[in-house]
Parts: C-alpha cells; sequence; structure tokens
C-alpha cells in the first residue's frame, strides 16, 4: 500500500500564486512517478503534471505549461507542484496520483494506482 496526503491547497485571487505538496508513504519502492489532477465541478479529472522519480523528467498539460512547475524531493519522498499566474478557470480539487509504471500515456487515470484524498484549489477573479 501507497499513502499519499495533500497539502497547500487554498484560496487565491488570480495571478496569484499557491504550492502544493503531496507526502508518499508506504510501499514506494514500486513508485516510477507521481502525477497531479484535477477536477472541478461537474467535469471530468484531468491531467496537470507528471514527474518520474530517478529521471525527473516532466509533463505538463498544454493549459498549465509555463505557469504550474512539478518537483519532487527524494529524500523527503514529496511531490510539489508550483502555481503561477492562476486564472479562475484553475479552480478545481487537486490530486496527487503515484505511478508503478513507465508509460508515455501519462495522462491517462488508469495509469496510476494510488490517489491523494485531494486538495481545494479556488481562484477569485
Amino acid at each position: 500500500q501507497v499513502q499519499l496526503v495533500e497539502s497547500g491547497g487554498g484560496l487565491v485571487q488570480a495571478g496569484g500564486s499557491l504550492s502544493l505538496s503531496c507526502a508518499v508513504s508506504g510501499r514506494t519502492f514500486s513508485s516510477v512517478g507521481m502525477g497531479w489532477f484535477r477536477q472541478a465541478p461537474g467535469k471530468e479529472r484531468e491531467f496537470v503534471a507528471r514527474i518520474n522519480w530517478s529521471t525527473a523528467t516532466t509533463y505538463y498539460a498544454d493549459s498549465v505549461k509555463g505557469r504550474f512547475t512539478i518537483s519532487r524531493d527524494n529524500a523527503k519522498n514529496t511531490v510539489y507542484l508550483q502555481m503561477d499566474s492562476l486564472k479562475p478557470e484553475d479552480t478545481a480539487v487537486y490530486y496527487c496520483a503515484h505511478s508503478s509504471l513507465r508509460t508515455i500515456v501519462v495522462g491517462a487515470t488508469s495509469r496510476y494506482d494510488y490517489w491523494g484524498q485531494g486538495t481545494q484549489v479556488t481562484v477569485s477573479s
């Protein structure tokens, strides 16, 4: 089992910044990468970003490229999502997700086997 605990959500004005953290514990030896997804009310869960533990290779959705930065601290088993230049359309519940798969289909939820509880991010206009 792998446990994921997110923190750092909140309310921010458009143009502002927030930083999310995801602490990973448990059977992490199988971990290949970590992703961030988000889900707005009435919408499907969508991919935001992914980072691989060993290579630090990163992937981003086009909607956040240039504004969001994913990073990891291997020693702390923690993944971060720095969100800058936030827009009202970034409002959603943000989830971190664990992947045991080496995959090029980084945006598919089926490639992730454990999920955090989610943290709310609200961007006001």
